[in-house]
């Protein structure tokens, strides 16, 4: 009876420590869940609609190409979340390539060429590559001043790549050099202006397969009337 006795006491302790342990951790977690869930009600969708549109153009530099310029089309889609805003674009450049990278396009050509004579010469002229892109970002705005708003930028972008030249047009080696490839973006800029028209100066950086660039762009940007900005963020 002693033995029966011990173990049903052991029993109902066990169930009451384990019930413990579980009230404990239930307790614990709810803080984190709460903070998380608060997090995710600043996303809104109510504040999503065109509300600029920005024209730039600017010098661009890389690896693998000279230095040109680039265009962009720039449209502000409203505040997704408080100073967070979604922004859509498109950019396109042409650049001509390096010597140093068509030099080393030589040398890979170079290399699946079988002559045992080793006499012949790969000399593929000018090259140019095109580059039309689409890209989202998320920019998270900060107003310095009535008429000065900075913002920083994170996103992503499609690249639509054509290479070109006299000595390559309809060779495998185009078809080589065209391509559609992924980029992350990076972008520092400032809106210069309290009404509607406003200057833009904006530094962006993409990385990307082939080709990464930095480009320094100025342009113009109109806010439709009525249009929020300066960062405020999303009202629900």
């Amino acid at each position: 009876m002693l033995s029966a006795f011990t173990e049903a006491v052991w029993r109902t302790g066990g169930r009451a420590v384990g019930c413990a342990l579980i009230a404990a951790l239930l307790t614990a977690g709810q803080p984190d869940r709460l903070t998380a869930q608060g997090v995710l009600e600043q996303f809104s969708y109510d504040n999503l609609r065109p509300s600029a549109l920005q024209l730039d153009v600017g010098p661009l530099g890389g690896n693998n190409i000279r230095g040109t310029l680039v265009g962009g089309l720039r449209l502000d889609y409203g505040y997704i979340a408080p100073h967070i805003r979604l922004v859509f674009g498109a950019s396109y450049f042409k650049a001509d390539f390096s010597s140093a990278a068509r030099a080393r396009f030589e040398d890979r050509l170079r290399s699946i060429v079988n002559d045992p004579d080793s006499n012949f010469t790969i000399a593929l002229g000018p090259i140019t590559w095109s580059d039309v892109t689409g890209d989202v970002d998320l920019q998270y705005v900060l107003p310095q001043s009535r008429s000065v708003t900075a913002y920083m930028g994170i996103g992503l972008g499609a690249h639509v790549r054509h290479g070109s030249g006299p000595a390559i047009n309809g060779t495998f080696v185009q078809d080589a050099l065209n391509e559609i490839t992924a980029g992350l973006n990076g972008t520092i800029g400032a809106e210069i202006g309290a009404k509607r028209w406003r200057l833009t100066v904006e530094t962006r950086g993409v990385v990307s397969s082939g080709v990464s660039t930095v480009s320094l762009r100025t342009g113009v940007m109109y806010r439709w009337g009525g249009a929020r900005d300066g960062g405020r963020g999303a009202r629900r």
